[in-house]
């Protein structure tokens, strides 16, 4: 928790639950539904165990949230409190606002780990085959150690996977990380990345065609981009051609 700014206003006070590095994506990924330590690491990738660790205690001094042995037999699973789900909304909100004015992202901001993870959460399930559908992802421009990733469906559950699962691929996608990005954020059409060829999409061809609607996208895809820059101006031209 950050330091008392000796303020009785509410949004000093709330800052200083709030104010701290990660807490506010830790929040989100616990509104998301993800309650164990190691899902929630997965889902925020560049944050260390131990600040992880800092960010749970500080938040269940606060009363935003609650451990307690989890529902499925796990040791521990933490829970968000009624502040914890009533604050859950406000992020939702603040992500909204980030959409459509925060800064244009960096090379540095492209994170193919936490990009899996989401599009694993935003899987059109009802369409997919029956069966397990296993879809490798190779992100061309990165380091080997990030460049390959994996998407497993079955029995209408998604698992993200970071090693190989063990399955025999159906769909493979390859793809600069940028025009991915970009497209799994609506500022891109993912229908046009793939005829481009710019994303290309290996697989027989009945899978490979269906993959894009796969994909339910982020949940702001459908925001406008209001801060001018890149990415508005990608999303003004994507959707005139529209």
């Amino acid at each position: 928790m950050t330091k008392p700014y000796g303020q009785y206003c509410p949004v000093a006070l709330a800052t200083e639950i709030l104010g701290e590095r990660w807490t506010i994506l830790v929040v989100m990924v616990l509104a998301d539904g993800f309650g164990r330590f190691n899902e929630i690491q997965r889902a925020l990738p560049r944050i260390s165990a131990s600040t992880l660790a800092q960010r749970l205690r500080s938040l269940q001094a606060a009363g935003v949230i609650e451990r307690r042995p989890g529902e499925q037999g796990e040791k521990w699973h933490y829970y968000l409190t009624e502040a914890g789900a009533e604050l859950g909304e406000i992020v939702y909100s603040i992500g909204t606002w980030g959409h459509r004015w925060g800064r244009d992202l960096a090379t540095d901001d492209l994170d193919p780990e936490h990009l899996i993870w989401s599009m694993h959460m935003r899987m059109n399930l009802e369409i997919m085959p029956d069966g397990r559908t296993t879809i490798a992802f190779e992100f061309s421009d990165q380091p080997q150690n990030k460049r390959y990733f994996w998407i497993v469906v079955n029995d209408g559950v998604a698992d993200a996977c970071l090693k190989h699962p063990g399955f025999d691929e159906d769909v493979r996608v390859i793809s600069k990380l940028q025009p991915f990005t970009d497209a799994w954020r609506g500022f891109s059409s993912l229908h046009d990345e793939v005829r481009s060829g710019r994303i290309l999409v290996k697989g027989p061809s009945k899978l490979a065609k269906a993959f894009p609607d796969w994909l339910l996208l982020s949940m702001l895809a459908r925001e406008e981009r209001r801060r001018p820059g890149r990415e508005r101006s990608l999303q003004s031209r994507t959707r005139k051609s529209d």
